[in-house]
C-alpha cells in the first residue's frame, strides 16, 4: 500500500513538472508573439515570398479552373487562357542547353580542384552511390504502386511512343551519349527507325506445294525463289535535345578542365560566370513562375475529362513520392551510416535537426548549407577540414531527393499518358535523372528546369509536367531534406 501510495506520489510530481513546463513554455511564446514588430512581419514576408506566391498561385489555379469547367471552353479558348503558362514553359526550356552545359562543367571543374587523395574519392563514390540507389528506389516504388494508372478512354492523349527492341534501345541509348556533332545534338537525338525490305529467299523443298511438287527438278530449284518482307532497322533521328550526350560532354570537358590547373583557370572562370549569369536568369523567371503556374493549373483543370481519375492519380503520386523518399532517408542512409561507422544513426540524424527542418522549411540545399556546416561541427563534432570540402562538394553534385523525384515523375507521366517505356528507356530517365541531379542548382523550383531535361530525353510531352505542379512545391521540400541528411 505504501509503495502504491510513493509511485502516486512520483507520478503526481512529474504530473506537477509536466504542467509548469507546459505554463512556462505558454508564457514564452505569448511573449514572442507580442514582441513581433511589423518590421518582423515584412522581414518574414519578403524571405518567403516566393514559396506563398507560388502557394497562392496554386489555390487560386486550382479554384479557377474548376470554376471555369461548367462553362465547356473549347480547345482554342483553352489554348488561349493557358498562354501565359505556356510562356513560363517556353522560359523554362529555354534555359536547358545552357543550365546543362556550365552547371556540369563547373561542377566538375571544381570536383576535381579541390579533391584531395582519398577523401575526395571516398566522398565522390559516397555521392555517386547514393544518388543511384535513391533513382533506383524511385523507379521500383513508381512501377509497383503505378500511381498513374487510370481509364485509357477518358484520358487526353498526347501521341504514342513508338517502340523498338530492347537491343535497339540499349544501342540507341550509347550511340546518343557520344554525338558525332554537337551542335546537332542541342535539337536532335539519334533514334533507330524500321523499314519494310524485301529480300529474295530460295524456296526449299519442304517449305511449299510448290517445292514438293517440283522436288526432282533440280534446275528449276536453283532459280526458284520467293519474295520475303521484313523490318529492319535503319539509322534515323528525332526532335528533342540529346541531354545524354551533352551531359556525357560537359561532364568530361569539365573533369578535363579540372585537370588543367592553371592552364584552365580561364576555362574555368568563363563557366563559372556563364553558370552564375544562367542562375541569376532562373531566379528572374522563378518570380513570373507563380503567374506561369496559376494560369497552366487552371488550363490543365479545365481541359481535363476525368477529374476524379486525376485526382486519385495526383494523390497516388504524392504519397509515392513520400514513400520513396521516406524508404531512402529513413532505412538506407541510416543503414550506410551504421554499415560503415558502426555508430547510431540516429544519433547523428539528431545533431542535424534544425537543418533538417530549415531544408523543408526553404526547399533549398544551398540555403540550408550554412545551417548544415554548424549543425556538424557544433553538434556532431565532425572535423572543419572535412566539412569544407564534403559540403559543398556534396551541394553542387549529391542531390539524391531530387534524382529520386524526378525518375519517379517522369514514369509517373508515361503511366498517365499509357506509354509503355522499355528497358532502354527507362535506363536513360535512370541516367538522365542521376546526371540532371548533379547539374541541378540547389535552390527552389529549380527540378522544373530539369525535370524538361528527363522527359525530352525518352520523348515525353514536358506540358505534362503541369500534372505534378501542384504538389511540386510541396514534394520539393521533402526532396531537399535528402541534402543534410545525406551529407556525412
Amino acid at each position: 500500500m505504501t509503495k502504491s501510495n510513493g509511485e502516486e506520489a512520483r507520478m503526481g510530481g512529474r504530473m506537477e513538472r509536466f504542467q509548469q513546463g507546459v505554463r512556462k513554455r505558454t508564457l514564452l511564446a505569448k511573449k514572442k508573439v507580442q514582441n513581433i514588430t511589423k518590421e518582423d512581419v515584412k522581414s518574414y514576408l519578403f524571405r518567403n515570398a516566393f514559396v506563398l506566391l507560388t502557394v497562392t498561385a496554386v489555390i487560386v489555379g486550382t479554384i479557377l479552373g474548376f470554376a471555369l469547367r461548367p462553362y465547356k471552353m473549347s480547345y482554342r479558348e483553352v489554348k488561349y487562357f493557358s498562354f501565359p503558362g505556356e510562356l513560363l514553359m517556353r522560359m523554362l526550356q529555354m534555359l536547358v542547353l545552357p543550365l546543362i552545359i556550365s552547371s556540369l562543367v563547373t561542377g566538375m571543374a571544381a570536383l576535381d580542384s579541390k579533391a584531395s587523395g582519398k577523401m575526395g574519392m571516398r566522398a565522390v563514390v559516397y555521392y555517386m552511390t547514393t544518388t543511384v540507389i535513391a533513382v533506383v528506389i524511385g523507379i521500383i516504388i513508381v512501377i509497383i504502386i503505378h500511381p498513374g494508372k487510370g481509364t485509357k478512354e477518358n484520358m487526353h492523349r498526347e501521341g504514342k511512343i513508338v517502340q523498338v527492341t530492347a537491343a535497339d534501345a540499349f544501342l540507341d541509348l550509347i550511340r546518343n551519349m557520344f554525338p558525332p556533332n554537337l551542335v546537332e545534338a542541342c535539337f536532335k537525338q539519334f533514334k533507330t527507325n524500321y523499314e519494310k525490305k524485301s529480300f529474295k529467299v530460295p524456296i526449299q523443298p519442304n517449305d511449299t506445294l510448290v517445292g514438293a511438287v517440283i522436288n526432282n527438278v533440280s534446275e528449276a530449284m536453283e532459280t526458284l525463289t520467293r519474295i520475303k518482307e521484313e523490318l529492319v532497322p535503319v539509322p534515323g533521328s528525332v526532335n528533342g535535345v540529346n541531354a545524354l550526350g551533352l551531359v556525357v560532354f560537359s561532364m568530361c570537358f569539365g573533369f578535363v578542365i579540372g585537370n588543367m590547373k592553371e592552364q584552365g583557370q580561364a576555362l574555368r572562370e568563363f563557366f563559372d560566370s556563364l553558370n552564375e549569369a544562367i542562375m541569376r536568369l532562373v531566379a528572374v523567371i522563378m518570380w513570373y513562375a507563380p503567374l506561369g503556374i496559376l494560369f497552366l493549373i487552371a488550363g490543365k483543370i479545365v481541359e481535363m475529362e476525368d477529374m476524379g481519375v486525376i485526382g486519385g492519380q495526383l494523390a497516388m503520386y504524392t504519397v509515392t513520392v513520400i514513400v520513396g523518399l521516406l524508404i531512402h532517408a529513413v532505412i538506407v542512409l541510416p543503414l550506410l551510416y551504421f554499415l560503415v561507422t558502426r555508430k547510431n544513426p540516429w544519433v547523428f540524424i539528431g545533431g542535424l535537426l534544425q537543418a533538417l527542418v530549415t531544408a523543408l522549411g526553404t526547399s533549398s540545399s544551398s540555403a540550408t548549407l550554412p545551417i548544415t556546416f554548424k549543425c556538424l561541427e557544433e553538434n556532431n563534432g565532425v572535423d572543419k577540414r572535412v566539412t569544407r570540402f564534403v559540403l559543398p562538394v556534396g551541394a553542387t553534385i549529391n542531390m539524391d531527393g531530387t534524382a529520386l523525384y524526378e525518375a519517379l515523375a517522369a514514369i509517373f507521366i508515361a503511366q498517365v499518358n499509357n506509354f509503355e517505356l522499355n528497358f532502354g528507356q527507362i535506363i536513360t530517365i535512370s541516367i538522365t535523372a542521376t546526371a540532371a541531379s548533379i547539374g541541378a542548382a540547389g535552390i527552389p523550383q529549380a527540378g522544373l528546369v530539369t525535370m524538361v531535361i528527363v522527359l525530352t530525353s525518352v520523348g515525353l510531352p514536358t506540358d505534362d509536367i503541369t500534372l505534378i505542379i501542384a504538389v511540386d512545391w510541396f514534394l520539393l521540400g521533402y526532396s531537399r531534406c535528402q541534402g543534410p541528411h545525406r551529407c556525412r
